[in-house]
C-alpha cells in the first residue's frame, strides 16, 4: 500500500510540476530530502526560488488537499529549505513558499502560502 501512495504522490508531483512550467516555473528538482524532512518540487520564479507542497485528496471525505499543510508540516519544509539554500550556495535570494493542491475535479496554487519565521 504504501509504494502505491508514493507512486500516486510521484504522479501528482509530476503533474504539479508540469503546471507550474505552464507558467513559466523552471522545475530545479523534485523531492528534494535531507534529514529534516522532503520538499516536493522546488523551482524558480523570475527572481524567487520556490519551495513547493503538493498535495492530493481523492474525495471529500479525505479532507481539503490545502488543509494538509500544517503548522508541523510548514516548519520542515522550512528546515528542508534552510539546508537546500546552504547546500547550494543560495545567499540573500528571495524565496517563497507555495502550496498545491489537487483533487479530481480541481488545482489550487496558493502562491506565498506561508513564511519562514
Amino acid at each position: 500500500m504504501k509504494e502505491n501512495k508514493r507512486a500516486l504522490g510521484t504522479k501528482f508531483e509530476k503533474e504539479a510540476g508540469a503546471y507550474l512550467e505552464s507558467l513559466g516555473y523552471e522545475i530545479l528538482e523534485y523531492n528534494f530530502r535531507c534529514r529534516s524532512g522532503e520538499i516536493d518540487i522546488i523551482a524558480r520564479d523570475k527572481e524567487y526560488l520556490v519551495f513547493c507542497e503538493v498535495k492530493y485528496r481523492n474525495g471529500p471525505l479525505s479532507g481539503h488537499p490545502l488543509e494538509a499543510v500544517d503548522v508541523k508540516k510548514q516548519k520542515t519544509i522550512i528546515r528542508c529549505a534552510g539546508v537546500y539554500l546552504s547546500q547550494n550556495g543560495y545567499l540573500n535570494v528571495p524565496c517563497r513558499f507555495d502550496v498545491i493542491g489537487i483533487t479530481k475535479e480541481k488545482t489550487w496554487h496558493i502562491q506565498n502560502a506561508f513564511e519562514a519565521y
